[in-house]
């Protein structure tokens, strides 16, 4: 039964010539064909050659017929490359990917492909055009939901059309906006000869630097900044067109800023491509500011610094509809160092402050005080101040304020003074080695009389043994005498 409606079907089709037609409705062939040949001939218009935008095919030859055959599926793309594209591919991404992530990725892209940047790449200018061609249909979540949804097809002319639509619009394949203006409107410039600021395409806060004192940082300020900000343009007053200018009604989406978009099943409506939903487009815009309504300015900023910052650290603050960012870099100081909250210093005193005791003046972080000095304090003695230090930020209360003494040698002696010392130096105990200028230190003179006694001892064991030791005759001989 098969052969026989293969050879029915060889028939039908002898001499059959395959031609495309320009756009046209598919409808079924006459019932009179067998059925076999109406599922070839159907799998056959599939493949026939297509001209201009038309989505359908015809048949001459089978039995005088020349129908359009049917099948809503058998229409391509104008470009059949677009049907191969990944959006996301191109945009180096993931299909579950955020919006601000796509952006960010086009960002990152477009200024690396962009054609100024490589004019001896001959390829940079396609790439560019198709991270626009991407951007534009994943950066809307209507034309992404279709991409998603039927992937390249869904943007191929005729779909979604036919009978039935009303002239509704769709999405055709390949992009509908120049790539360099997309590229101007994302980074807010309209000048091609440079990129312009990058910074502002996801508003970026600016970071600036301020020098303090350690004073200053460790009590607080509230201390002036110049900085150049992006601020609303005198010119246009932030309007961006050219003043004495008015800006012309979008005719792409009627003024509305909407677009009314059908997707087959669905009918949806977007923000206007053309306008950015706004509903007007500008065609003189300010010479000043080029179209973005803001210029950089300088401005002069009070910056209140918290008490008790360090070096390093990073504040925020809001400056008019932005916020920026403070980087304190703090000096060091030739009084005070800092662990933390707590504060320390040196004091210097002399030989007599540390022998006898007394006090001193101290330089406090806030204020001077007096201390008080113990007698026979040693070298390197830390004096706690408890209160007196630094703020502190992330908890409650004052650091300690920490005094390490330093005793201060004089270099030179008046001849009282060496006078005295010597004769100090006579009466020290505990001295190790010798004193210049003394002959003997009390610990000298009981080392001396040490070493004397310890010296006629040997001698007297020496004398001993020096004597001839009697022989047994000798002695009895002495005895008898």
């Amino acid at each position: 039964m098969a052969a026989l409606r293969v050879s029915r079907l060889s028939l039908l089709l002898r001499g059959a010539e395959w031609e495309a037609a320009p756009r046209g409705v598919l409808a079924p062939l006459p019932p009179s064909l067998p059925r076999g040949c109406h599922h070839l001939a159907l799998w056959r218009a599939a493949e026939a050659p297509r001209g201009g935008g038309g989505s359908a095919a015809t048949t001459q030859g089978v039995h005088g017929h020349s129908r359009l055959l049917p099948g809503r599926g058998f229409h391509t793309s104008a470009t059949a490359s677009a049907a191969k594209k990944d959006y996301y591919q191109i945009l180096g991404v993931a299909k579950d990917v955020a919006q601000k992530d796509i952006k960010k990725s086009y960002y990152q892209l477009a200024k690396k492909y962009h054609p100024d940047t490589n004019k001896d790449d001959p390829k940079a200018k396609e790439k560019f055009a198709e991270l626009a061609e991407a951007y534009e249909v994943l950066s809307d979540d209507a034309k992404r939901k279709q991409y998603d949804t039927y992937g390249s097809a869904g943007f191929d002319a005729g779909f979604g059309s036919g009978a039935g639509t009303g002239g509704q619009q769709y999405w055709r394949a390949g992009s509908t906006v120049d790539p360099e203006e997309l590229f101007r409107k994302i980074f807010g410039e309209f000048s091609r000869s440079n990129f312009g600021d990058f910074s502002s395409m996801f508003d970026q806060p600016q970071e600036f630097f301020m020098e303090l004192t350690f004073t200053q940082a460790a009590k607080g300020v509230n201390k002036e900044i110049a900085l150049f900000l992006n601020d609303t343009c005198q010119r246009c007053e932030g309007r961006g067109n050219e003043p004495g200018t008015k800006l012309q009604r979008c005719h792409y989406c009627n003024g509305t800023g909407m677009e009314t978009i059908n997707t087959g099943p669905f009918v949806m409506r977007s923000t206007c491509r053309r306008c950015s939903g706004k509903g007007t487009i500008m065609t003189n815009p300010c010479t000043l500011c080029h179209g973005s309504g803001e210029t950089k300015q300088k401005k002069t900023v009070v910056v209140p610094v918290p008490a008790g910052v360090e070096d390093g650290q990073t504040v925020r603050m809001p400056v008019g509809k932005k916020e920026i960012f403070i980087t304190f870099r703090v000096q060091k100081s030739a009084t005070f160092r800092r662990e933390g909250a707590d504060v320390h210093s040196d004091l210097h005193i002399s030989v007599a402050q540390a022998l006898l005791g007394g006090t001193a003046r101290v330089q406090g972080l806030y204020d001077s005080f007096t201390i008080t000095i113990p007698s026979g304090v040693q070298p390197d003695h830390r004096i706690r101040m408890a209160g007196k230090g630094i703020n502190r930020v992330n908890s409650y209360g004052y650091g300690d304020h920490y005094i390490h003494v330093k005793i201060r040698i004089p270099k030179r002696l008046s001849e009282r003074q060496k006078a005295l010392l010597l004769e100090y130096a006579e009466e020290e105990s505990d001295v190790e080695g010798t004193v210049t200028g003394i002959a003997n230190t009390s610990t000298e003179r009981s080392k001396a009389s040490h070493t004397s006694d310890t010296r006629s001892h040997s001698e007297q064991q020496q004398q001993q043994q020096q004597q001839p030791k009697e022989g047994f005759f000798n002695k009895l001989k002495k005895l008898f005498n």
